[in-house]
């Protein structure tokens, strides 16, 4: 468990950044919000944000001095009004104990009406110089006093002068043969190519009417099919 002690006297900078969802107190015009804080006799008002409605923005810092065994203080919102007394529109109480042992805190605190209903929320940023857990670099801390690792690339110059030229060998310097100009030769081959044969013999005649022997027509006349006789029967058949 942390012990947060010594604090009497240290100074709490609280920023009041800025409301959102407050509860709306006013029926024909937009309200017009400040923030109200309070730690033991210590009070501090920020400016009326005109026209804020129901997120107003204020962005305002204050210097609480601390109090030994006191770790909340109040916060409290208002509605200003010219004529008649100013709207209570909500408050809550604010925590010290993040901010006293890690320093910082940007939480948002919800505020109730005096129903116990909810008034929306006030979102604060605090600062505590004087936190117990702050991190300290020590002699068994490894990565506190160790200097970066070197750049492989070395150190850059400096701004405005053009980099020294890389340490690279010129075109042709390497122990390799350098590749041909032209494109690649290749041997031709000591083979001639197989002759092409055709598989199936060449149709010397036209193929014979079936049922009859073929008989090849004479030189220098056309080649003579017989026609088939007439079908048996009469034509057109009966019916």
């Amino acid at each position: 468990m942390n012990t947060i002690c010594g604090i009497q006297g240290q100074l709490l900078d609280v920023t009041v950044v800025a409301c959102n969802k407050l509860r709306d107190t006013e029926l024909f015009s937009r309200q017009d919000p400040y923030v109200c804080l309070e730690y033991a006799n210590s009070r501090f008002r920020t400016r009326t944000c005109t026209d804020g409605g129901k997120n107003p923005t204020f962005q305002e810092k204050f210097q609480i001095p601390l109090i030994e065994g006191l770790r909340e203080f109040n916060v409290a919102v208002w509605n200003s009004n010219t004529i008649k007394n100013d709207d209570f529109i909500g408050s809550g109480r604010v925590q010290l104990h993040k901010v006293l042992t890690q320093g910082y805190d940007d939480s948002s605190w919800p505020i109730q009406t005096r129903n116990l209903k909810a008034g929306g929320e006030v979102k604060l940023i605090m600062h505590f110089s004087g936190a117990s857990n702050k991190h300290k670099p020590s002699a068994y801390d490894p990565y506190a006093h160790t200097a970066p690792p070197a750049s492989p690339y070395g150190s850059m110059p400096p701004y405005g002068q053009p980099p020294p030229p890389y340490g690279y060998p010129p075109v042709g310097g390497y122990p390799y043969p350098a590749p041909p100009s032209g494109p690649p030769s290749y041997p031709s081959a000591g083979y001639p190519p197989p002759p092409m044969t055709n598989p199936y013999p060449p149709n010397a005649y036209p193929p014979a009417p079936y049922g009859q022997p073929y008989q090849p027509p004479p030189t220098g006349q056309p080649p003579y099919y017989p026609q088939p006789g007439p079908y048996p029967g009469r034509y057109p058949p009966p019916y």
